[in-house]
């Protein structure tokens, strides 16, 4: 089975459709959550999303576009933003959105949007916050997205400590023997200094399994015009171009 595992699409259709035409063929997606937020093609994004074979969870702002968060949590552009696509989202796109959980489990795989311990807020950026992490998931491993950043965390048992890999990366990552905490990085807004779509494919089953981290350039003027034409925060519309 090949996966194309993705996260924070943050409605910036055009970065997905690159992202889905580089990965060419696959299985099933699986999107971690973030669908909306930020851009300008929520419905669009998730109609794309479900015209897959595909798992998806709901982010922290999948949320909040539901009024299931406050949105006096975020910050002002945010706030600005999820305020946009709560008048914008259609009823499918709600009820969809709403079916979905920050969590969940996949074969061998634990998924969550933030965190395994925390799975709509907590942001994994280091390795301290990595190794705590491991005791709230018994599987092998777990994808996490919400940082925006692409990264793979290893556990080292015996030394009571995680390994970091951060792409780019020579070559495919074989999963296992250690657990593993894994970030496929965002679609629609990196934040790693590469404006990139940035996403992962997982391929093999059981014992003999690889990770791929890639990054894909799509037209990011596109998606500025599209968030100009809709009012949204000038913030978001220029750190597109820096990826952060």
């Amino acid at each position: 089975m090949r996966y194309l595992v993705i996260s924070d699409i943050h409605a910036n259709l055009a970065a997905l459709e690159a992202v889905l035409e580089d990965a060419d063929d696959f299985d099933e997606l699986w999107c971690l959550g973030d669908l909306v937020g930020y851009g300008p093609k929520p419905n669009e994004c998730i109609e794309r999303v479900r015209s897959f074979a595909h798992t998806s969870l709901a982010g922290n702002h999948d949320w909040a576009a539901l009024g299931k968060l406050d949105l006096s949590s975020f910050n002002a552009v945010a706030r600005a933003a999820n305020e946009w696509t709560q008048r914008q989202l259609t009823s499918s796109s709600r009820t969809y959105l709403g079916g979905l959980s920050p969590s969940l489990q996949q074969r061998d795989f634990a998924l969550a949007h933030a965190s395994p311990r925390e799975p709509v807020w907590e942001y994994i950026m280091d390795t301290s916050t990595a190794y705590q992490n491991f005791e709230y998931f018994s599987t092998p491993f777990c994808l996490v997205g919400h940082t925006h950043v692409p990264v793979l965390f290893e556990l080292d048992e015996q030394n009571q400590r995680c390994e970091t890999m951060i792409p780019p990366l020579p070559k495919p990552v074989d999963l296992g023997p250690r657990r593993a905490i894994i970030n496929p990085g965002s679609v629609g807004q990196p934040r790693d200094g590469d404006p990139r779509a940035s996403y992962a494919i997982l391929d093999g089953e059981g014992d003999e399994m690889t990770w791929t981290f890639h990054r894909v350039s799509y037209p990011i003027e596109v998606t500025q015009e599209q968030m100009r034409a809709s009012g949204l925060p000038r913030r978001l519309i220029d750190r597109l171009e820096i990826g952060r």
